[in-house]
């Protein structure tokens, strides 16, 4: 399918439904990323599994959920008091939901049939350095998963795919490619390794995260 962005998404049934959209980001939008990325990877930023709701014993790497950072749920009336403008992450990402994309996913099975009709969604960045994975393991909590990488060229590390264990099943994760699934797929992140590399100079693989789907609303 395409847009008015000519985006080209790459539907998959087999070996579960997925999709794959290479390119996703425009250069203004990358920019706008990577200037937050940037900011994250300093000392204090990034979070242990324990403190971002992380699979603990799973991951060695860190994250955070950057609706934590951006919503004062002082206000309960009101679901807390959104300030996600302020982050260039949780604006650019909202072109998951506007750019159509889901329109194509939705198509794909049955399963996905909703994925269009999101109505609530939550953001998680993460950074894989030397000797950091992801053991294999499911979101069972959401509906879908929407996986963009990111990552400075020319390339450094090695490792870092996503794979899906159960299905013999394994994705490259490109620099600027998002991969979406159900979430009840169980899956993982092959362990990377780097050489002659601080942590904090950036040369790992990013990731962000949007965890979304359908909620019924009280009436």
């Amino acid at each position: 399918m395409e847009n008015t962005e000519k985006l080209m998404v790459t539907l998959f049934n087999d070996p579960f439904p997925h999709m794959i959209c290479d390119d996703f980001y425009n250069l203004e939008e990358l920019e706008l990323i990577w200037e937050e990325l940037k900011f994250y990877t300093k000392p204090g930023k990034l979070l242990e599994a324990k403190d971002y709701g992380g699979v603990v014993g799973y991951t060695n790497a860190k994250a955070l959920m950057l609706d934590s950072v951006y919503r004062n749920f002082s206000n309960i009336k009101e679901e807390g008091i959104n300030f996600r403008n302020l982050s260039n992450i949780l604006t650019v990402n909202r072109k998951l939901f506007t750019s159509g994309v889901l329109d194509a996913f939705a198509g794909v099975d049955d399963c996905c049939s909703i994925a269009n009709q999101s109505n609530y969604d939550t953001t998680k960045i993460r950074y894989y350095h030397d000797g950091e994975k992801y053991e294999a393991h499911t979101d069972k909590g959401f509906q879908f998963l929407g996986f963009s990488y990111f990552y400075k060229e020319p390339k450094k590390f090695t490792g870092g795919q996503l794979y899906f264990p159960k299905y013999d099943y394994e994705v490259s994760c490109n620099n600027n490619s998002m991969i979406v699934f159900p979430g009840w797929v169980e899956h993982g992140v092959r362990e990377v390794n780097i050489e002659n590399s601080d942590y904090y100079d950036g040369w790992g693989r990013y990731a962000i995260t949007s965890f979304f789907g359908f909620k019924a609303r009280e009436v």
